[in-house]
């Protein structure tokens, strides 16, 4: 399982500004890890810039998103700017998607929220025949596009989305590279996505799929510290139905069972139980606990530096 460093803040609730995205891939790189990965939402930075920044500032570590939602932006427009992301990062771009929440969509954004999974499927069949062809020819329920676009100096950047139920893992495997997930544990990984990911990317004919795990972390000896940092900094996830279906297929209570705190060795077995349940790679997401958060986010990070490029 490959170890990748989150860069950003926006999935702590804690901005910063764009070009620091870009300062952190460059420390990530220069500390050994072999990839960065970094969120984005509605209300925050268009991630899409900052990591075609960091493409141009950083030599060989590979820069991920996820995920840009599918439903705001017509595939077209998001396959020419991944392209030119692309273009910038020398070919270490992936471009993680994702049908994000009915509250964003709906009610911030006032668009429909209509058949995520049926939605994806269409969507990754127009996106994926303009990256890597530049062109497509596609009459369907949600597109209808004629179109094609040249951006020099690129190939296709990996695709995966954000799949956590059974439909939406069908159409990651056959369609894309594999997933990117955000609150899921080992339980979940195991039993449900890696297998449905494996059987849909065998049935299309498709290379062994990704598996990116995104999870919040914190290095620390105060347990019951560890448990109130992360209800405080990510109890909004608790809030979301596609979370809260997820939770219910695991057994899980939420964000306190999703999120590992604790001293070393346990953090160390709770990495291990996501490797060997199939995630091909962990995106770590440091959080402070106690009185110096920010010393506790350091330590967090040393700790990942010790077990990159991989566990």
């Amino acid at each position: 399982m490959r170890i990748a460093m989150n860069v950003g803040g926006d999935v702590l609730g804690a901005p910063v500004p764009p070009i620091q995205i870009a300062a952190d891939a460059q420390t990530a790189e220069e500390a050994g890890f072999p990839a960065v990965w970094t969120t984005h939402v509605a209300r925050g930075t268009d991630t899409l810039a900052a990591i075609a920044v960091a493409g141009t500032q950083t030599r060989s570590i590979e820069l991920g998103i996820g995920v840009v939602p599918t439903y705001p932006r017509h595939p077209h427009a998001l396959a020419q700017t991944a392209a030119t992301v692309q273009s910038l990062c020398g070919g270490r771009f992936t471009l993680g998607i994702g049908s994000s929440h009915r509250p964003v969509i709906e009610t911030a954004l006032g668009l429909e929220y209509a058949s995520p999974a049926a939605h994806m499927r269409e969507y990754l069949q127009v996106l994926t025949a303009l990256l890597s062809t530049g062109e497509v020819s596609h009459t369907g329920r949600f597109y209808n596009v004629e179109a094609s676009f040249t951006v020099v100096g690129s190939t296709a950047p990996s695709i995966l989305v954000a799949a956590l139920g059974p439909r939406m893992v069908e159409v990651a495997g056959t369609y894309a590279d594999g997933t990117v997930t955000w609150m899921t544990g080992a339980r979940g990984i195991g039993e449900q996505i890696a297998p449905g990911l494996a059987k849909a990317a065998e049935a299309a004919g498709r290379p062994a799929p990704r598996i990116v795990v995104g999870v919040p972390v914190a290095v620390c000896d105060d347990v019951d510290a560890g448990r109130a940092a992360a209800l405080a900094t990510f109890a909004r996830y608790d809030t979301l139905d596609n979370y809260r279906a997820q939770y219910d297929r695991e057994g899980s209570s939420g964000v306190v069972d999703q999120t590992i705190y604790g001293p070393e060795e346990t953090v160390l077995r709770r990495l291990t139980e996501l490797r060997d349940a199939g995630a091909t790679e962990l995106w770590a997401v440091p959080f402070g606990v106690g009185p110096d958060p920010a010393a506790g986010i350091a330590r967090t990070v040393t700790f990942f530096a010790s077990l990159a490029p991989e566990l």
